[in-house]
């Protein structure tokens, strides 16, 4: 568990430092040609001087020190500036920053099992100190290895699209936050085991893999196509309808069946077709 520690400050330890480094000098230098007391006393404000000078640490904004005494965690130091510990005090320098990581482009199977390309980035940083430090060998490349993880198990959870699961509540390509906010918290449940903070994952990268690329598209077109032309034959229906009720409403015409089946015909090539009708004028009737 992590514990936060408060060391002193290091400016008065600095000061002592140098006073002993100072007192090294004058000891040494006096000490030459007089005596040899002066030769050790020289020799132990050295040691001092140095013994102090490596409890001394500087730490930067966004940056901490994981402290450890022969093998036992201590604390966690965040505060920055210049601070004094204990020398026998192992450290380990470690960034609280935030760090963007572009996952690579993966090639999976989707749910219906066809291959897609897909790829996210996140922003993540360092939450609790002592599971980074210890709990994992190297956290940065279980980062990279465990979203990996999670971005395949996403893929593998949800259709591309909607094409072959029609009943589908989420797809990879149309699910947007929601697709995302279950990437996040993907990532928090498996990364949490580090003491990784998910600040933000989203799909970067998304498509068919190359192999059925085109026949997805063309299948797509169809499935445009097809939408498009039942539209169109509802609304020419309704229309047809439409013009029937009206003429017979305000009697602009008697129609028999004969007649009212080749005005519908007539009607639903015009409505219908790709291309303006070209009209032909029967100068006789249909009986003749």
């Amino acid at each position: 568990m992590e514990k936060t520690l408060k060391p002193m400050s290091g400016y008065l330890t600095l000061v002592i430092c140098l006073i002993l480094f100072v007192a090294a000098v004058y000891f040494f230098i006096s000490g030459v040609d007089q005596s040899v007391t002066f030769v050790v006393l020289a020799m132990l404000c050295f040691l001092l001087s140095c013994f102090f000078l490596k409890g001394l640490m500087i730490i930067q904004p966004n940056h901490s020190r994981v402290l450890n005494f022969f093998g036992k965690y201590v604390g966690t130091v965040k505060d920055n500036g210049l601070f004094f510990i204990n020398p026998l005090y192992s450290s380990q320098k470690m960034s609280l920053r935030s760090e963007n990581l572009q996952g690579q482009t993966l090639k999976v199977n989707d749910k219906m099992g066809n291959p897609i390309e897909i790829a996210v980035v996140m922003v993540w940083k360092v939450g609790d100190t002592y599971k980074a430090a210890f709990d994992v060998e190297r956290y940065s490349d279980f980062v990279r290895m465990q979203s990996e993880a999670a971005v395949r198990h996403l893929a593998m959870s949800f259709p591309y699209d909607n094409l072959e699961d029609d009943h589908a509540p989420i797809t990879l390509r149309e699910g947007g936050d929601k697709i995302n906010s279950i990437l996040e918290q993907e990532l928090t449940d498996r990364l949490s085991k580090a003491g990784i903070v998910i600040q933000e994952a989203r799909i970067s990268h998304l498509a068919y893999a190359s192999e059925i690329a085109g026949a997805m598209l063309q299948r797509q077109q169809a499935t445009a196509i097809v939408a498009a032309r039942t539209k169109i034959v509802e609304g020419a229906v309704g229309m047809v309808d439409l013009a029937l009720k009206k003429l017979s409403e305000e009697n602009i015409v008697e129609l028999d069946d004969e007649r009212k089946a080749a005005m519908v015909s007539n009607l639903m090539v015009v409505l219908c077709g790709e291309k303006a009708a070209t009209p032909i004028l029967n100068a006789g009737t249909l009986y003749n």
